[in-house]
């Protein structure tokens, strides 16, 4: 009686598990909510670089770059559904091969033993000399791990991924970003069809379709469902001013370009939006058919006085995808403060526009 019993309790909760799975894939990918992670690529700060550097932060920066990730693959592996990456531009190579930080302070860990930073390419770096610890010394790397983790887990669901341009001024220590071109950014499309494939790539020419602009093919709601998502990756470029402007420049629509941009809803290239400040606004556009990206927590602020109302705010905003630094408790503080859904999962449906 007790076997028959655990049985139909088994075959119960299995059921509503595929009906839940079911429910997902049938929505839109527009209709559904995800987290992810926030600098996804980035290692803590070796203690003796934290050490040396807090006793020159007068201005208690230092704390609020305090945090860490697994492997990304890992990432994926618990469920995440988000990715954010950092890109410097570096095409001779060897710019960043050495941070400035190492001729003040000595380190057990030594940086880049393989000299993968000296090879030309994009590299994935949080902040040059001083936050430079990183799973991937390269996006060549990152993006071949990708794919591999992709290919082994072919019915994944599609994953957000954010790819911030690095450049700037000269920091304290001297070191001036390679600032990027129209063909470093035409480089930077061809490296992720060259490592992860355009089959894997949610394009913005996929969205566009027959419609004349892409923000008229998302005003029209043609995003594709879940499951004809299955195994695949959409890009959006973070950045809102110069940098994205240069990127679209040639591409009307975003024509045969790989990645998404941060544009201002109802200009022709607007499909996906950047809100880091959840709020009613973001619902309103998630209703027109606009993919929102915004944040659960920043700065360890949230961590650290485990505060749960920014996450709050960002659920009920119906913002499609929430990024965070700690779908894991963090390691370098004391706190608890832990981001999921209520039943511990990453992914579900969207509460304002997913319907019944």
């Amino acid at each position: 009686m007790k076997k028959t019993l655990l049985i139909g309790l088994y075959l119960c909760s299995s059921s509503l598990f595929w009906s839940q799975i079911q429910k997902l894939n049938d929505l839109k990918i527009n209709e559904i909510q995800v987290i992810g992670s926030h600098n996804s690529y980035k290692k803590a700060i070796l203690p003796e670089v934290y050490s040396y550097l807090s006793k020159k932060d007068s201005l208690n920066f230092l704390p609020r770059i305090q945090y860490e990730h697994i492997a990304i693959p890992k990432q994926l592996d618990l469920g995440l559904r988000n990715l954010e990456i950092d890109v410097y531009a570096d095409s001779k190579g060897g710019k960043y091969a050495h941070p400035k930080i190492l001729d003040l302070v000595q380190t057990t860990q030594p940086f880049d033993p393989e000299g993968k930073m000296k090879k030309p390419g994009y590299k994935m770096i949080h902040i040059t000399d001083i936050d430079y610890q990183t799973w991937y010394y390269t996006l060549e790397d990152c993006l071949k791990d990708l794919k591999k983790w992709s290919d082994a887990h072919p019915d994944h669901d599609p994953i957000f991924v954010t790819l911030e341009p690095k450049d700037g001024e000269k920091n304290r220590f001297g070191t001036e970003p390679e600032h990027y071109t129209s063909k470093l950014f035409d480089d930077l499309d061809n490296e992720l069809k060259k490592y992860l494939g355009k089959n894997k790539i949610i394009t913005p020419d996929d969205i566009r379709g027959s419609y004349k602009t892409l923000n008229e093919a998302v005003l029209n709601k043609n995003w594709p469902k879940v499951k004809d998502a299955k195994g695949k990756f959409l890009f959006v470029l973070d950045n809102n001013g110069d940098n994205r402007d240069l990127y679209i420049k040639g591409h009307p629509s975003l024509k045969g370009r790989m990645i998404f941009t941060n544009s201002a809803p109802g200009t022709p290239e607007s499909a996906v939006l950047f809100m880091n400040d959840p709020g009613p606004k973001i619902s309103e556009l998630v209703m027109q058919g606009y993919i929102i990206r915004t944040r659960a927590d920043a700065d360890t602020m949230e961590a650290r006085n485990e505060d749960y109302s920014r996450f709050e705010k960002a659920k009920e905003s119906g913002a499609q995808v929430i990024t965070t630094d700690y779908y894991l408790p963090s390691r370098l503080f004391k706190s608890n403060y832990k981001i999921s859904f209520d039943d511990n999962s990453y992914e579900r449906k969207n509460p304002v526009n997913g319907g019944k």
